[in-house]
Parts: structure tokens; sequence; C-alpha cells
């Protein structure tokens, strides 16, 4: 898999997970203690965030990191 569309899942997922909890950006954002422009980036696949980053993100949705890469190929 390219880089482009490992961070393009990525992001997609972060957005159906945020979705679940019915968040807006600016709200897991808040949650996460991050910006909502580097939440936009995130799920827009514009960054590749460090797992440190991911984790933060991941514990915000209150989910496992592991489900951060959960995706059918």
């Amino acid at each position: 898999m390219e880089k482009k569309e490992l961070l393009h899942k990525i992001g997609q997922r972060v957005v159906r997970l945020r979705m679940v909890k019915n968040w807006s950006q600016a709200d897991l954002a808040r949650a996460s203690l991050k910006d909502r422009q580097s939440i936009e980036r995130l799920e827009n696949g514009k960054v590749n965030p460090s797992v440190y980053y991911l984790q933060e993100v991941a514990k915000a949705l209150e989910v496992p990191l592991l489900k951060i890469f959960e995706w059918d190929e």
C-alpha cells in the first residue's frame, strides 16, 4: 500500500469513528487537545501522524489504538 493511500485510509477511519460519537471535528479536537485544523488534516490524509498522536485521538474517541487501523482491504 502506498503512503498516500494509507494516510487516506487512516483519515477516513478517524472520520467514521468520530461520526459514531456524533462529534464534529471541533469536538474531537477539544477531546484530544488538538486544534481543529490538525484534525481536519488528519482526516484528509494530509499529514503523517505519529503513533503517539493517533493514540491521543483514539483515547479521545474511547477506542483502542488498533481500531484506527481496522478497514477492509
